[in-house]
């Protein structure tokens, strides 16, 4: 059937609100003629946009590939593990933010999911928690100046923030044990008209603070104004305010990557990342967001303890080629930089997609392909490999450990 192993992989753009207008259509060498937003690419099988692979005999479902011959493009035990591949490998633009989310482990998403069966609740419908039986880690790794939500501030710098915000100070008996779920199901729990009152007069000040020139991006007020600052009122605050002053805001640098895992709370700023992440749609969602928010479950599973974000730097693995280590099965990363005389050499364990950021390489195996800038390449499991590249390539590298 497949006497090639190494492919030509076409993604498929999604094209959500809150994407930029030129760092996907630039990086894929495309016009962006309608001006929409490009919001992800997509690399991988998931059934709702899978990607592409380029044969001589023209393009074919990588999701309906794998279905039908799981043993030779994904190996035999990725497909007694996981039935699937168990990634999902993107590039995203964050232009606007992004929700603030959860993600449930994998014992917790199987009874969620089980549950909302039994009531009936259609897969398809918003006030769906649980779309599959999976859980939902991610991996980012920083392409531009990167800012997220991550993880509750440590007690000490939460109680800071409690004492200096004045709207916040009569959250700091609340806190008095370092109770995090205490504070945060206080704040959750609040009527829309509790939280018009008390945030009212913040986001009037803080607005007047950045037209000021007062605000950093290390600071919360600046993403408050960015929420505000295109609007002509204020009005129907959104809750996820308060999680903006409660959790870390961290900046990862062009190749810095962090992780999150079950129950850290987190969400997506500004910049540029590839994302790596197991297969699944389960996402619990606690503010900056019109979307669905179910108040207990997100508390069931968020993780309630201040949080020191771990940023990776990555790991030398061999020349060429540096990893940055998840603790899941589902996926592992690493990022391929390569100069002119060097090489890199692998044998895929199961299938692999290594995407070309900057650059190009020619991938040699059984059969030769070249890909470069905003091109990808799908490696079929059991092949065994050469990179090389005539000037230079930055690349990354999705896989199952």
């Amino acid at each position: 059937m497949l006497q090639d192993k190494i492919f030509r992989l076409k993604g498929k753009v999604q094209h959500y609100a809150w994407g930029g207008f030129e760092f996907i259509p630039h990086w894929l060498g495309i016009p962006n003629t309608g001006h929409k937003p490009f919001a992800e690419y997509w690399m991988g099988a998931h059934p709702s946009a899978s990607s592409d692979i380029v044969t001589p005999n023209g393009s074919l479902s990588l999701n309906e590939l794998i279905k039908g011959f799981p043993e030779i493009t994904i190996g035999n035990n990725v497909q007694q593990k996981f039935g699937e591949l168990p990634y999902l490998f993107k590039i995203l633009d964050v232009h606007e933010m992004l929700s603030i989310q959860v993600h449930p482990t994998k014992e917790e998403a199987i009874k969620g999911f089980e549950e909302e069966e039994a009531k009936g609740i259609p897969v398809g419908a918003a006030t769906r928690n649980y779309k599959d039986k999976n859980h939902k880690p991610e991996v980012m790794v920083a392409l531009s100046e990167f800012w997220l939500l991550h993880g509750f501030l440590q007690q000490e710098s939460l109680k800071k923030v409690l004492q200096s915000v004045p709207e916040f100070e009569k959250f700091v008996s609340l806190f008095k044990n370092d109770d995090y779920k205490k504070l945060y199901q206080h704040v959750m729990e609040m009527s829309q008209n509790e939280v018009n009152a008390l945030l009212t007069p913040l986001v009037h000040r803080e607005l007047q603070r950045k037209k000021d020139n007062e605000l950093t991006k290390d600071q919360p007020g600046w993403w408050v104004t960015k929420l505000f600052e295109h609007q002509t009122s204020v009005e129907n605050i959104d809750r996820g305010i308060f999680s903006v002053y409660f959790f870390n805001i961290v900046k990862a640098n062009p190749g810095e990557a962090i992780f999150q895992g079950a129950g850290i709370p987190h969400a997506y700023l500004e910049g540029q990342n590839v994302e790596l992440m197991a297969n699944s749609d389960n996402v619990l969602r606690g503010g900056l967001t019109p979307k669905h928010i179910d108040v207990p479950e997100l508390l069931k599973h968020t993780t309630f303890k201040g949080v020191a974000p771990n940023i990776m730097m990555g790991e030398q693995m061999k020349p060429g080629e540096k990893n940055y280590s998840c603790p899941v099965d589902d996926f592992g990363i690493s990022k391929i930089e390569l100069k002119q005389s060097q090489t890199y050499s692998g044998t895929a364990s199961s299938l692999e997609i290594i995407v070309a950021i900057d650059g190009e390489m020619q991938i040699s195996g059984t059969n030769n392909l070249s890909i470069k800038r905003g091109e990808t390449a799908a490696i079929l499991c059991g092949e065994t490999y050469n990179i090389s590249t005539p000037s230079s390539v930055m690349a990354y590298k999705a896989f199952v450990p």
